[in-house]
């Protein structure tokens, strides 16, 4: 297991000591889901009690009921959770810290409730038939559905929700666990009934979080008791979902069997997806493997996120025939934080100037147009194109939330919001590496022999972890301007299970990390990315060991918010101190998915807006399948 690096001569606790130096500031009046109605059992439940389908809705706009049932869908993977990995596997629980699980695993398992993909933050019970909400906001009863029911056709009772709600906060992935920290109990009132009863100190609509997919599945209580819950083992888990795990080879394949009876398939929130008789991801270390798979015809779905690829490899006799088909679908309206993150647990990372310098070695200029093909737009911001996107200078709203933080935020977040500096497209801006250079002398790192050193005689050393032979390519240039500056830099290629473990352990340099946030990002999620409590646990998205007491404080007004105006406001002055901090130094993003696939799949054209779950939206088309060979 790889260790966590304490700061160079701090220990955790000193480097965590920020957590509890929060500032006390006043917030935005009001608590958790401030609009929803208390003593009032609910259907749904959203951030601001706004929901689009009535109670006892037929299935959601975006689902197909008429939709075939059948077929295969063989698939690439472009998200995962938890410690799922794409490039191998060697257990099947997806929900605890250590081991690389297949993704897509939880499909296989049922939740409280479930997000409604056309709206920005709603929830509509699945297990749960209704819920109902104390004055407090710190109790939540939930009457589960009595038809619920496992594979093994036991059925599924409170006791089984509530022992997974336990289970889940001492056991689970720390994604899983972190929210679950002010949960007190789950309990059983009876065999239909669970109350779940929080510290009172949880995130102010934290329960939106621990209650809805793809996390916080219901486990069999008996199941876990027998066989245990670690990931020492390649054994499902018994789960209630619409597929359950078929045929497996580790580290090469896995198939996930559509459940004919599943219970819940003519339910609202159900009905009219998971069309497919059986998903199929295939592994393969090697991108280009991967590709000549779906050349052939063994892998029949891909997203493309290799630029090159996408404009030059597409010329294959499947392509020209028309077999194959190449199109772009509007990425979804959810922030996307994708960039470097050089790790300040190291010491060398630790002052804002040296993050800055490193940011202006990256030419992204010269690489979008160089290997990219221009295909690509520069990021700036930590909500890139999402309304939380700061702009500009504050607008009076945000200047006065910023005032509060007068001498303790950088001072950049005051002005403009802090933009990546356009480069010559040289490749090697000599006025960009001059200032960069500049910056790291000002923070105490001055030449010997060509290389920087503190005051201490220690090297300035960066290792660039990677885990794909293509950052070989697309960074070369990027290392070299590290290196002519005075960084000892280089790039480690590890594989896929050394990767996961050691990002995990938050034991690198630096990476490149992509994390999709939710539409409306919660305290929850913006915790894991960059509060102090997740700085120091493992498994957590805090990649960059931010520990900031403004930060804690903004991510805390995020939560209270009452309006969509007011955390509007507050995401975009924390989107401010962030980009002033230099915690992440952003690099590109693109506004489609590229996406290939042999013509055998039929799809509807009312995409959701907020997630795009393709293996449980399209379905397999016989017609089309038998017209290209593949029937």
């Amino acid at each position: 297991m790889a260790r966590t690096p304490s700061p160079g001569g701090l220990s955790r606790r000193d480097f965590l000591a920020a957590a509890g130096a929060t500032i006390a500031l006043p917030l935005f009046p009001g608590g958790s889901l401030a609009n929803v109605p208390a003593g009032e059992a609910l259907h749904g439940l959203s951030a601001f009690g706004d929901l689009k389908y009535p109670e006892g809705f037929g299935h959601f706009d975006y689902a197909n009921p008429d939709a075939p049932k059948g077929g295969t869908f063989n698939f690439q993977p472009g998200y995962w959770y938890f410690n799922q990995n794409v490039l191998t596997f060697n257990t099947l629980n997806a929900f605890v810290r250590t081991g690389d699980a297949p993704p897509r695993m939880e499909v296989c398992f049922d939740t409280l409730m479930v997000r409604a993909y056309d709206e920005p933050d709603a929830l509509y019970g699945l297990l749960a038939e209704h819920v109902t909400l104390s004055e407090d906001r710190n109790s939540f009863t939930f009457r589960l559905r009595p038809q619920a029911r496992f594979h093994d056709g036991t059925p599924l009772t409170a006791e089984d929700a509530a022992f997974s709600y336990m289970l889940l906060k001492e056991k689970g992935h720390p994604q899983l666990a972190l929210p679950l920290t002010e949960l007190n109990e789950a309990v059983a009132e009876d065999e239909h009934t669970l109350r779940l009863t929080f510290s009172g100190r949880q995130a102010p609509r934290n329960i939106l979080t621990v209650t809805s997919n793809p996390g916080y599945p219901v486990f069999s209580k008996t199941f876990i008791e027998e066989n245990g819950f670690d990931s020492s083992r390649l054994v499902p888990l018994l789960g209630s979902g619409p597929y359950k795990v078929g045929r497996f080879s580790a580290g090469r394949y896995i198939e996930y069997d559509r459940v004919e009876d599943y219970w819940a398939r003519d339910l609202g929130p159900m009905k009219g997806f998971n069309h497919f008789g059986r998903i199929r991801i295939d592994f393969y270390r090697d991108r280009n493997a991967g590709f000549e798979a779906f050349k052939k015809g063994d892998t029949l779905w891909r997203e493309e996120f290799t630029a090159r690829t996408w404009t030059t490899g597409y010329d294959f006799p499947a392509v020209r025939e028309g077999r194959v088909v190449q199109t772009q679908i509007p990425q979804e309206k959810r922030p996307l934080l994708y960039g470097f993150v050089p790790n300040q647990r190291r010491e060398q990372f630790r002052d804002a100037r040296a993050r800055e310098a490193i940011s202006l070695c990256f030419d992204f200029e010269w690489t979008n147009r160089n290997l990219f093909y221009d295909v690509y737009t520069r990021s700036h911001s930590f909500f890139q194109n999402s309304p939380y996107m700061a702009e500009g200078l504050p607008s009076p709203e945000e200047q006065a939330l910023l005032d509060r933080f007068r001498g303790q935020a950088p001072e950049a977040a005051f002005g403009e919001a802090v933009i990546q500096p356009v480069s010559d497209g040289s490749g090697r801006d000599r006025v960009r590496l001059r200032e960069a250079r500049r910056l790291l002398m000002e923070a105490g790192w001055t030449p010997r022999d060509g290389i920087l050193h503190n005051e201490k005689g220690t090297r300035f050393t960066l290792e660039y972890l990677v885990r794909d032979e293509i950052f070989l390519r697309t960074d070369a240039s990027f290392t070299e301007n590290l290196r002519a500056i005075g960084i000892d830099a280089s790039i480690r290629l590890v594989d896929a299970s050394q990767y996961q473990s050691r990002q995990t352990g938050f034991d690198f340099d630096m990476i490149s990390m992509a994390i999709g946030m939710e539409a409306t990002p919660d305290a929850d999620g913006l915790d894991q990315i960059s509060h102090s409590r997740s700085a120091g646990v493992e498994g957590s998205y805090n990649f960059s060991g931010t520990a900031d007491p403004v930060i804690d404080a903004l991510i805390g007004i995020a939560g209270q918010a009452r309006t969509r105006d007011e955390l509007t406001v507050a995401l975009k002055v924390l989107d401010r101190v962030l980009r002033a901090r230099r915690d992440w130094i952003p690099n590109w993003h693109s506004a489609n998915h590229r996406i290939a696939h042999w013509d055998m799949f039929g799809y509807g054209d009312n995409k959701p807006d907020y997630f795009f779950p393709v293996e449980s939206l399209w379905w397999h088309d016989a017609e089309k399948a038998k017209a290209i060979g593949k029937a």
